[in-house]
């Protein structure tokens, strides 16, 4: 074989062999670490520009005047108006409140487990025909914040806790599916393919090696979402949807602003009790 054939085969050396040329690489700037770092630079150059783009008056925000009418605004918080006539309405508001939030997560995680299921894919050789569809819904039930559900519901079902509840429900279930599919999706395929090899149907295989797998998991993140509902049961009864944060907005725009900061600490305290809650019940699953 002559030089030139040598050379463009590319196996002459210094043994008569060279050896084969590297395989063809990326470029760095578009290889997922560069990727990333470029999609960080992207983000803080919107941050930068929604700064310059918005008008912030940074100026007047922290000038002597609004630092005055804040502090006569807050003034008028003090005392707090704890009569015995008014303290029970608050107890019984913050226990509807608390009601709203725990009906609503747990409807939402019964839910949002029966969606996630259809809409993950549980082992290599699962078609998920539906999963795209039902990743559709879960998208649509969670885009739409909890406050325009209540607000939508209260022309179905009326005033009260009932659309409260709901609201909570449907975005909670978006949330909630989506989490528990990606949970389901990164289990270890291991004990589902032993019962699947020996001819055990779909359900059992679900029942028996998948959902103890990944139930402390589920558990954790419906805990996590009690906490964000409570707070979101506090803010729904602005718009009629009971609570604390309708009789909130009735003494607030009376300018009652004593009772308003008797609920305001009602508020605190809940949402304060059941962060402790929920952080203790994650505590103890490990």
């Amino acid at each position: 074989m002559n030089k030139s054939n040598a050379s463009t085969s590319g196996t002459s050396g210094p043994f008569g062999l060279q050896p084969n040329l590297p395989p063809c690489v990326p470029p760095p700037f578009l290889r997922k670490r560069s990727q990333a770092l470029w999609m960080g630079v992207g983000l803080l150059a919107l941050v930068l520009l929604s700064f310059w783009s918005l008008d912030l008056q940074w100026a007047q925000l922290f000038s002597l005047e609004a630092a005055h009418s804040m502090g006569r605004f807050i003034g008028e918080f003090f005392p707090p108006d704890l009569s015995p006539e008014f303290l029970p309405r608050v107890a019984a508001a913050a226990m509807e409140t608390l009601a709203m939030s725990a009906m609503g997560t747990g409807l939402a995680a019964v839910a949002g487990l029966l969606l996630a299921v259809p809409g993950a894919r549980l082992h290599a050789q699962d078609r998920a025909r539906v999963r795209r569809p039902t990743a559709w819904l879960l998208n649509a039930l969670r885009a739409v914040p909890e406050l325009v559900w209540a607000a939508l519901l209260l022309v179905c079902v009326g005033l009260g806790p009932f659309a409260g509840t709901l609201a909570l429900t449907l975005h909670t279930s978006g949330v909630l599916g989506r989490l528990f599919a990606s949970a389901l999706e990164r289990l270890p395929p291991g004990p589902a393919q032993a019962l699947r090899v020996q001819g055990i149907g779909n359900l059992k295989v679900f029942l028996y090696a998948s959902l103890p797998q990944v139930l402390p998991q589920l558990i954790s993140y419906t805990l996590y979402r009690w906490e964000n509902n409570i707070r979101a049961a506090t803010v729904l009864g602005v718009v009629g949807a009971g609570g604390l944060g309708q009789m909130l907005a009735f003494h607030l725009g009376l300018f009652q602003m004593g009772k308003t900061a008797t609920l305001v600490g009602a508020m605190v305290l809940l949402v304060l009790a059941v962060d402790w809650t929920s952080d203790r019940l994650r505590r103890a699953l490990g």
